[in-house]
Formats: C-alpha cells, structure tokens, sequence
C-alpha cells in the first residue's frame, strides 16, 4: 500500500487543474466508496488501539501514530453500511487530515487509485435524501463493468463526533464594521452540507443573508446569469466563500473563471477549505483568491467578512 501512495506528494499539480485522484475502497461490502488522495497521508494496518469509555459509538479507540495520539472511526459504521464480517486481513486504516486535525478511518479492501476529472464528478442523487453522507458520486470502468463509486462527507463524519463551535470572538462582534455588514449577502459554495451548514451558522450572526451553492459549476452559473441581466455582481453579494474541492468544478477553477470575467472580476473571493498547508496558499496566487482559510474557524470567517466590508466602504 505504501507503493500506490508514494507519489501522493507528486500528484497536487492535478490540483487547480480541474482534475483529482480518488483512493477507492470498500467496507466490507460489494459497494465501492472513495475519498481524495489529497487528504491522505498514509494506509496503514489496523494498529493496536486503546478504548476509550463514554466516547462516541463510531470511535473505534485511539492509537500512537507518529508519537501522536490519533482517533481511528469506524467508517462504515459512521455511515450506516450494513457489512459481512470482514477477514481482519481485509481490514485497513487511512489516516488522514482534514480541517486541520488528524484521524484514521478503518475500512476494508483497499482497491486503486483513479486519476479523473472533477467534471465526471456528479452531486449525489436527489433520491439519496439529505441524510446521506455522500457529497458525490462517480463511475469506475474495469475489465468492461461500471460500477457506482460513492465519494463520502468525511465532514458531515467528522463533525458527529467532533463537536464544531461556531460561537464567535465578543470583541469582533464588537467591531464597528460588523454593523455594516447587516443585511448584505454572502455565498457559499461547498459540496459538504455539513460544511455548508457551519459557515451559514456563523455568518449569520452577523445578520448577513446567506446564498448557497453545491457546486464550483453552479456557482458559476449563478454569477454569469446576473451578469448577463446587466447586473453587477459585487451589488448582488458582498463576497464569495468556496470550497476547494467539489463535483463539475473546483474551487481554483472557479476562481479562474471568475477572475477572466470583466463583469465579476473584482468579486471578493474566500478560500475556505479542508486542505491545510503551503500548496493552498501557492493556489491562492496563482488563481487570484483574495484569502485562505483553513476549515473550520469561525472568528477567520468573520475576520474575512470584515476585511470585505472594510474595502468596500473604502471604495473598493
């Protein structure tokens, strides 16, 4: 396993490229799941681990990675997979970061890694309900058989078990430019409700209407529709917020998009992702975002909002 994530370090040029590579694997069932190479570090065997009483249901316990203690959740389990009992050499551990902490996933067989485009990268079907802990779906070809892959909100995972506050700082509540940002609408575009869900409750403590997007695609199509009535952009919404990494568009094309459109080029934009680390802040400039925030911080959300607020009544 060490051999298919050797060059996952290599592979982040796919990144802003419109394109991902998806690690697939299974849980203990013939339906195959999958979670971007980009936010894992390793797979390893299952490791000794330590229970840990009164904890939450899906934590399987806790073990020593790398001389830190790192939280290993059930996965299927987490999600609802009703799976056979699995031979335990079936069993793995990705360990992997997201929104700036570190945690391990025990899944079962893992199969590949598939190198694809974020335009074959399809939201989750409606018949799926809101319940579900997908934020896409999308096909694998071997051997002349296409089978369904499920792409899993490892966020809406997480923050089941991980409580996420999003009560914000007194002295930026307290800041005279918050009161101008009354009334004045942000949008938001992410795949994971849950994210989506965290941002909204933020925000609109600062009585800002909120819009919402699922996708880079649909953001796009949004921004381009107000353009094409003769509106201007910046006079619909005060900024955008957006994820990096989402179905028919990511976040840095998005950006780029945006940014070749005189009618919107001059929109505020917010990176506000689960990735961590100096890559994103080289995206950043290269695509033109205006600032990174690495999920999920409340107070850096607002901090965004104000700095906005702040250019635009400067004039800008």
């Amino acid at each position: 396993m060490s051999k298919i994530l050797a060059s996952v370090d290599q592979r982040t040029k796919l990144v802003g490229e419109n394109r991902l590579e998806l690690l697939m694997f299974r849980l203990g069932s013939r339906q195959i799941f999958a979670i971007n190479v980009f936010k894992v570090k390793e797979v390893i065997p299952v490791p000794a681990m330590n229970k840990m009483p009164g904890s939450h249901h899906n934590l399987r316990g806790v073990t020593n990675y790398r001389g830190k203690s790192v939280p290993i959740i059930d996965l299927a389990q987490a999600i609802g997979i009703r799976k056979r009992q699995p031979d335990k050499s079936d069993l793995n551990v990705i360990i992997t970061e997201y929104n700036r902490s570190v945690q391990g996933f025990l899944i079962g067989e893992v199969m590949n890694i598939v190198n694809t485009s974020w335009g074959d990268i399809l939201p989750p079907p409606s018949s799926a309900g809101r319940n579900n802990y997908l934020t896409a779906i999308t096909h694998n070809e071997e051997e002349g058989v296409r089978e369904i892959v499920e792409i899993v909100d490892v966020e809406k995972v997480l923050a089941e078990i991980i409580f996420y506050d999003v009560q914000i700082s007194e002295e930026l509540l307290e800041d005279e430019v918050t009161e101008q940002l009354k009334g004045h609408k942000v949008l938001i575009v992410d795949d994971s409700s849950t994210a989506r869900a965290q941002i909204r409750d933020t925000l609109k403590q600062l009585d800002l209407e909120i819009l919402e997007c699922r996708d880079g695609l649909q953001a796009l199509n949004l921004l381009k529709s107000w353009a094409d009535e003769g509106k201007k952009v910046t006079d619909e919404i005060l900024m955008m917020f957006t994820d990096a990494e989402m179905p028919e568009m990511d976040g840095y094309r998005l950006t780029a998009e945006v940014r070749a459109d005189p009618r919107m080029s001059d929109l505020f934009i917010t990176l506000n992702t689960s990735l961590s680390g100096s890559f994103n802040n080289a995206m950043v400039e290269k695509v033109g975002c205006d600032k990174f925030i690495s999920k999920f911080q409340p107070d850096l959300l607002v901090v965004a909002a104000q700095e906005r607020m702040r250019q635009k009544i400067n004039g800008g």
